[in-house]
């Protein structure tokens, strides 16, 4: 008889102890198919156990010295600099990004964590003049408490510490809930947040399905606040199941970028492919429709015809490879219908626009270049999340701006022209939380806001920098009569 292959199981973290679960369900290697580990299926139970955790942790927590605190997240970067290559390596196998990608990706979440750590140094209160000479009113800031915090599959090292380190820079407690398709990535980091020696239950990781336990943890009643990226219908369940709640919910995208007829045209193409390409798509900023001058739309297409050609589709793992497969099955049917969508509509395929199976497995996608796509289509519509790039050309700038408009998204855009009053013409008429002139859609750094428009289904609140460990922190009025 064969030998039995033997898969490692994985637990969850919760008041500084890792415990299993007795059902599980697979982690998998998008490239290969390859079944990882056994991750825990967690109940609602254990996520009421991480909060009764968090929340047992949280006030001993707040009362360190915020040098103390701030000296943890440096420690924690240092941990994760250490694991860098191990933490990579499992976000490369399990959500498919090339290890270069992902080698950037968890550098950047280290640099997360020091952000942290300085900026919460410079958090400060304020003195209010007031009417009545005896009384002095000060104002403080306070963590808000107990946090939820539900992250995606596209970057699961980096956008969690988006939440995690203002989280544990500002006195919080956290009870993590991954998306299940990368929760092995999320075991990494939690194992180097452990070694840096952060107090039992101020991080807990709950690993499940986001409608059992992320749903658990949104409307317990002994969570302060919520942060969650993912999708704009899941973001709209949180919001209604978490209601009362402060929340950061930054959601999804189609961002278009302008590329008008003296714009430099091979600029834009860089970015608007890497926004495309890099990462599969699969980012939230990603180049979601591009909006091309009619004058130049042939030469700016040649131009993504061959970076799109030139990308090295392939098993992330691999030397060379600069696209991996896209993360699940159903973000593949979703890509995959909206380039046939397009396609029966009566747009053109440039290049790509298939499957390739012969990869390794049903998940990776051909870089794909779309012309003739109009407004009707589900590709300039929706969200694609995926390795294509639809074309949509315009004749004026008003007509440009009213197909920028034609969308229920506003989380960023690019602008690219060598007129940049035109340019700011443009970024002051889109309600986007971002608009970038003569760069793509995907720039941001981490000190930058980054969220949705109001109004838009791209999100509540603003990540980024300062203005993160605001929203993870309340004001405290605090009055004092003098006599």
């Amino acid at each position: 008889m064969p030998d039995t292959v033997t898969i490692p199981v994985y637990e969850n973290f919760i008041g500084g102890v890792w415990a299993g679960e007795p059902e599980h369900m697979p982690a998998i290697n998008p490239a290969t198919s390859e079944t990882l580990g056994a991750l825990p299926r967690s109940s609602r139970e254990t996520a009421g156990k991480a909060v009764k955790a968090a929340r047992a942790a949280q006030a001993s927590w707040a009362a360190r010295p915020v040098w103390e605190r701030a000296a943890m997240c440096v420690a924690i970067a240092a941990e994760i600099d250490a694991r860098h290559e191990h933490i990579a390596r499992v976000v490369s196998q399990e959500q498919g990004k090339p290890l270069a990608q992902a080698i950037a990706e968890v550098r950047k979440a280290a640099d997360g964590f020091r952000l942290a750590a300085e900026l919460v140094k410079h958090m400060r209160g304020e003195v209010i003049p007031v009417q009545d000479p005896r009384k002095l009113a000060l104002t403080l800031r306070q963590p808000r408490g107990v946090y939820a915090v539900i992250t995606p599959w596209n970057f699961p090292v980096n956008i969690p510490v988006e939440y995690l380190a203002p989280g544990i820079a500002t006195g919080n407690a956290i009870i993590w809930v991954p998306a299940p398709s990368t929760s092995l990535c999320a075991v990494a980091l939690t194992q180097a947040i452990e070694a840096a020696g952060l107090p039992a239950g101020v991080i807990n990781l709950v690993i499940g399905e986001g409608a059992t336990v992320g749903d658990e943890i949104v409307a317990h009643p002994d969570v302060n606040g919520i942060g969650f990226t993912g999708s704009a219908a899941t973001g709209k369940r949180i919001a209604e199941r978490g209601a009362g709640k402060p929340m950061l919910l930054e959601l999804g995208g189609n961002g278009p970028v302008l590329v008008f007829e003296d714009a430099d045209l091979d600029k834009a193409a860089t970015a608007a492919a890497n926004g495309a390409f890099i990462n599969a798509g699969q980012i939230c900023a990603a180049t979601g429709r591009l909006l091309v001058h009619r004058k130049v739309a042939d030469a700016f297409a040649a131009r993504l015809v061959e970076k799109a050609k030139a990308i090295q589709l392939g098993d992330p793992l691999h030397q060379g490879t600069t696209m991996g497969p896209l993360n699940n099955a159903n973000v593949a049917a979703k890509v995959r219908e909206h380039v046939e969508d397009a396609v029966a509509a009566g747009a053109t395929l440039l290049t790509g626009g298939r499957p390739r199976p012969d990869l390794g497995s049903n998940l990776f996608f051909e870089p794909t270049v779309i012309t003739g796509v109009t407004r009707s289509m589900r590709v300039f519509r929706e969200e694609t999340f995926g390795p294509v790039l639809p074309i949509v050309t315009f004749e004026t700038e008003a007509e440009a701006l009213d197909l920028a408009l034609d969308s229920e998204y506003g989380l960023s855009v690019g602008v690219f022209t060598a007129d940049l009053e035109r340019g700011m013409r443009l970024a002051e008429a889109i309600p986007a939380g971002i608009v970038n002139i003569n760069a793509g859609s995907t720039y941001w750094e981490l000190q930058l806001p980054f969220g949705g428009g109001s109004g838009t289904k791209s999100g509540l609140g603003r990540l980024g920098g300062k203005l993160t460990l605001e929203a993870m922190t309340e004001i405290k009025m605090i009055t004092i009569d003098r006599g």
